[in-house]
């Protein structure tokens, strides 16, 4: 079973960045499409980001795009959110998410297999 194992987060200002890492512990990393969600006090789950299993492929929520980047390096079974220009409303506890033997990200959370234990992030004003 596929172990996720989120990094990086913290309370950061606005305008500010943050490096989120996604660690996984097995070998078939490299063969499932990877993906980040949030969620803030209150409100349900929220789809982030999510990258194909090469990771030539990337799809973002409208309210992240231009401003975060997805990536991953299969040589070291990681997944990365870079999140630039941050704001008070991305305060969230995010999560990655592994979707098992896909090769296209997907945007909704019922197709990810296995996901991590999350890490908070919080962008004061």
């Amino acid at each position: 079973q596929e172990q996720l194992v989120e990094s990086g987060g913290g309370l950061v200002q606005a305008g500010g960045s943050l490096r989120l890492s996604c660690a996984a512990s097995e070998r078939s990393f490299g063969s499932n499409a990877m993906g980040w969600f949030r969620q803030a006090p209150g409100k349900e789950r929220e789809f982030v980001a999510a990258i194909s299993w090469s990771g030539s492929s990337t799809i973002y929520a409208d309210s992240v795009k231009g401003r975060f980047t997805i990536s991953r390096d299969n040589a070291k079974n990681t997944m990365y959110l870079q999140m630039n220009s941050l704001k008070p409303e991305d305060t969230a506890v995010y999560y990655c998410a592994a979707d098992r033997g896909a090769a296209y990200p997907l945007r909704r959370a019922y197709n990810y297999d296995y996901w991590g234990q999350g890490t908070q992030v919080t962008v004061s004003s």
